[in-house]
């Protein structure tokens, strides 16, 4: 059997899928310079192949059929069958991929967060819509079973009796040499150590499909072994939501790491009260190049509000600072717009961002995501209509306090205030001195009055 497996890329705008939102995907519309410079830099350096089609690539693989991989919409192969991984950003566009694929007599399944929670969006493109992870649909599948409809495919609950990901069947290029920011551009392998997550995030998608699993050390490790046996010193991304969860079993990865003699670099996210220095440094001697985590807001009453355990800020900043010292790059999550916030609360949040200092940053607009606690409670209050724009930058819904274009405004001001300003090059150069550090740190109080004229020229300014 042929199966035809689409990834598809955005156009014109910069689309990402898989585990991007919990599946549902990003959106990043250039609506100013300085979102243009970040979708520019997502796009090339954030981009990665899907997990959920390199997985169902190696159960086609094991079966013996043909697998082939496209990322274009107007690439339709002849196939048996073809299965499209969804997302809410980009629908319209599987959707009509799906179609043609039929058209060519092809049988067309749809998978992803998106088509478990929304199938209607797909009912009439494809033959059939895979409802939960994709895995035991696609054993159906590859034994010869012709699915029609909506299809339910549970949980896997043994996630070590999975095949390894199939990376050389999903448009994976890991031999070519491009430019190098931190990640290698397009030669990340993501690797997913467990699924679902523990947290309880009213606005978070990642935990609405199943529930919270972990793969075992030593199945992990010998995916690692596999990556470095093929491919040198690969640079590992691991998507789990929380990766530290559970310290003991960290402890034990970074043992199995070493004790396999593997070299390689990765990177997580997880959650800042899920660290400490001696595991920072555990991990950095396993190959640990760059964190990422939630910091959201400023205000502890909003993460409460929103059932975020708040972390105290000297726990962040100790982490951060400590990861600094290390040689760890660092990225902070933000979002801007939760029900409580007003513009001196953003603002709050922007400088508490500059003030943290960690490497990056990525800021967000609130968005009720379908599925998610968060939609209920807002749902009486969103007035947008197309799904393809519930993409994380987009105002949705009514806010009680900022109308969309401050939204707008605001999320713009908090990319401009981050990254225009001389302390941010000098922190992502690793630069030690203090007297750099210092020197920066004067310039930015010019750079950030600078910022504060402009923006006052167009709205007003925003004061961190």
């Amino acid at each position: 059997m042929r199966v035809v497996l689409a990834d598809l890329r955005g156009r014109d705008e910069y689309v990402s899928k898989d585990s991007v939102a919990g599946g549902y995907g990003s959106r990043v519309t250039p609506f100013s310079r300085v979102i243009r410079t970040v979708a520019w830099f997502k796009e090339r350096f954030i981009t990665v192949p899907s997990g959920q089609l390199a997985y169902v690539a190696a159960i086609f693989a094991d079966m013996r059929h043909e697998v082939v991989f496209v990322n274009d919409e107007n690439d339709t192969p002849d196939a048996d069958v073809a299965i499209v991984l969804t997302s809410l950003v980009d629908h319209r566009r599987e959707a009509r991929w799906g179609d043609a694929m039929r058209a060519r007599g092809a049988r067309v399944g749809a998978i992803g967060l998106t088509a478990s929670k929304m199938p209607e969006l797909y009912d009439h493109w494809v033959d059939f819509v895979v409802n939960g992870e994709p895995e035991h649909a696609a054993r159906r599948l590859a034994a010869g079973e012709q699915l029609t409809g909506r299809i339910a495919s549970p949980a896997v609950d043994d996630l070590d009796g999975l095949p390894f990901p199939r990376w050389d069947l999903v448009g994976m290029r890991p031999e070519r040499r491009g430019l190098r920011i931190i990640r290698p551009a397009g030669r990340g392998f993501p690797l997913v150590a467990s699924r679902g997550c523990p947290e309880f995030c009213t606005y978070c998608p990642h935990r609405i499909l199943a529930e919270y699993r972990a793969r075992s050390v030593e199945n992990v490790g010998d995916e690692l072994e596999l990556l470095c046996g093929r491919y040198p010193n690969p640079y590992v991304i691991f998507r789990d939501p929380l990766f530290t969860q559970e310290r003991d079993r960290m402890l034990a990865l970074c043992d199995e790491i070493r004790r396999r003699e593997l070299v390689l670099e990765f990177e997580c996210e997880t959650r800042l009260d899920r660290l400490d220095p001696d595991l920072i440094d555990r991990l950095r001697q396993a190959g640990l190049r760059s964190i990422s985590f939630g910091v959201e807001s400023v205000s502890s009453e909003t993460l409460r509000r929103v059932a975020r355990r708040p972390t105290p800020p000297e726990h962040q900043r100790a982490i951060v600072n400590h990861c600094r010292r290390r040689g760890i790059y660092t990225a902070g999550f933000y979002v801007i717009g939760f029900l409580q916030d007003d513009w001196n609360s953003v603002a709050a949040t922007i400088h508490y961002a500059i003030d943290l200092a960690s490497t990056f940053a990525q800021f967000k607009i609130l968005t009720p995501y379908p599925g998610t606690p968060l939609w209920k409670q807002l749902a009486p209050l969103v007035y947008e209509r197309d799904w393809q724009r519930f993409d994380g930058f987009t105002p949705t819904f009514h806010h009680p306090s900022l109308r969309a274009e401050e939204l707008n405004f605001l999320l713009t001001a908090a990319y401009t205030r981050f990254y225009m300003r001389p302390s941010f090059a000098v922190n992502f150069s690793r630069v030690q001195d203090r007297r750099a550090h210092s020197f920066a740190c004067r310039m930015d109080r010019r750079v950030a009055a600078l910022h504060g004229r402009q923006e006052e020229a167009q709205m007003r300014p925003v004061i961190c």
